[in-house]
């Protein structure tokens, strides 16, 4: 700690991070521990929490992430998306394709930015607030493999086609390296295949995203 920070600040960040790093909640005595302070001040940070609904106690006692973070992370999107515009805006112009960034959202995959190529006769379609199951696509499906721990081979991407359109094929790469974020960019283009350079190209994007996001 410095003299330009709050200890209690940074207590209270602690508590909200161990919270979302567990399924199950914490107790007192656990958080107590974790943060190697005395009960009465976790007492005090979860009721603070509590108040702001960042922090919930279910009957057991368990303290787990209240509701009051969605409010916080409504936030998140514009901003993720303001970071990725112009690798996208890159990677569109210079595919020919329509480019995308995608969060996860529950068991979904949103996309929640998407640049259209200004050069091509015909392109997909593609809008942002479009949603699929992860399971589908060459996005929802580059999320899952990185989760797995690889991607299409030792390149890191992810190819389909005709999965959420037909006649469309789809390329992404997961975002790798940026803590709190879940997804990938890609390109869904209409082709029976998926051309070669594509996929190291749509990694390239993922990694300039996620460069722009830390």
């Amino acid at each position: 700690m410095t003299a330009e920070t709050s200890q209690t600040l940074d207590r209270g960040l602690r508590v909200l991070k161990l919270l979302a790093d567990t399924d199950h909640g914490l107790t007192v005595t656990e958080l107590s521990n974790k943060l190697g302070v005395n009960r009465t001040v976790v007492y005090r940070l979860l009721a603070t929490l509590e108040q702001h609904a960042l922090v919930r106690r279910d009957l057991g006692g368990r303290a787990r992430v209240g509701l009051g973070v969605l409010r916080l992370g409504r936030q998140v999107h514009p901003l993720v998306r303001e970071a990725a515009l112009p690798a996208l805006r890159s990677l569109a112009e210079d595919i020919g394709a329509t480019a995308h960034l995608t969060l996860v959202d529950g068991t979904e995959a949103l996309a929640v930015a998407v640049v259209e190529p200004t050069w091509t006769d015909y392109h997909v379609a593609y809008r942002a607030g479009f949603r699929h199951p992860l399971e589908r696509g060459a996005a929802g499906k580059a999320i899952l493999a990185a989760r797995a721990g690889g991607g299409d081979g030792d390149l890191g991407y992810t190819l389909t086609h005709g999965e959420l359109e037909a006649g469309a094929s789809g390329a992404a790469a997961a975002l790798v390296g940026v803590t709190g974020v879940e997804g990938s960019v890609g390109v869904v283009m209409l082709a029976d295949a998926v051309p070669e350079r594509v996929g190291p190209r749509v990694v390239d994007a993922a990694r300039e995203v996620a460069d722009a996001l830390r």
